[in-house]
């Protein structure tokens, strides 16, 4: 049988070594070596030994999440073996973290992650409770992060001289030593003309970086 279909581009190779890599675009293939985390309904295709339970996040976690509506609904991989991971064929994205770093990350944005990582839910300060609260999840640690984007991202740098504003639907995530707060960009008399649908924004100010999608949130599937 002869097709594009099975050139080396769309042929899933063996694993060289433990760990994450992008399998395209759209994937990221993990060999599993013990244990690694994914999100839940994630996995597309495994070979080898492996089992997927739903990972706890702890009474904290669970009640944050109650609350704030954001967290991370996570299964443990364990075993010996290779799994696929995707999401509404969103792109996929892998960010390294070494010793000491710490990244923000909005959990919609979360697909995978090494398990030397960890990550607490946090408040973004200055954000009070607009835009759904604005919770996300800071990572530190070392190793793999599994990133998932609609569209292609834009990563906006961060300067003392220039904070970036940007829109709470459409941040996917930014450097941790930023510092946040609301921006209002539109006058009370545009709000009482019906407004410009652009009234707050998240200002991020420091040295560092800003990670945005080119479209606002929708509202995730219910899982059950």
């Amino acid at each position: 049988m002869k097709s594009d279909l099975f050139s080396s581009e769309h042929m899933a190779q063996p694993a060289t070594a433990p760990g994450m890599t992008l399998q395209n675009a759209k994937s990221i293939k993990y060999a599993v070596n013990g244990e690694m985390h994914a999100r839940q309904g994630s996995m597309i295709a495994f070979r080898g030994n492996l089992q997927f339970e739903r990972k706890g996040q702890g009474i904290g976690g669970m009640l944050k999440r109650a609350v704030t509506g954001e967290g991370l609904p996570l299964m443990a991989v364990r075993g010996q073996g290779e799994a696929w991971f995707a999401h509404e064929a969103a792109n996929c994205f892998i960010v390294e973290l070494d010793q000491g770093d710490a990244i923000t990350i909005n959990g919609r944005n979360v697909l995978c992650f090494d398990p030397t990582l960890s990550y607490e839910i946090k408040t973004v300060k200055g954000a009070g409770m607009v835009g759904g609260g604005l919770f996300n999840s800071v990572f530190t640690g070392y190793g793999k992060l599994g990133l998932m984007c609609e569209g292609t991202p834009i990563v906006i740098p961060v300067t003392a001289a220039q904070p970036v504003y940007v829109d709470t639907d459409a941040v996917v995530g930014w450097s941790q030593q930023l510092t946040t707060s609301l921006n209002r960009s539109q006058s009370v008399g545009s709000m009482v003309r019906g407004g410009s649908g652009e009234a707050v924004q998240l200002m991020l100010q420091g040295e560092g970086f800003v990670i945005v999608r080119p479209s606002e949130a929708r509202p995730e599937k219910t899982s059950s």
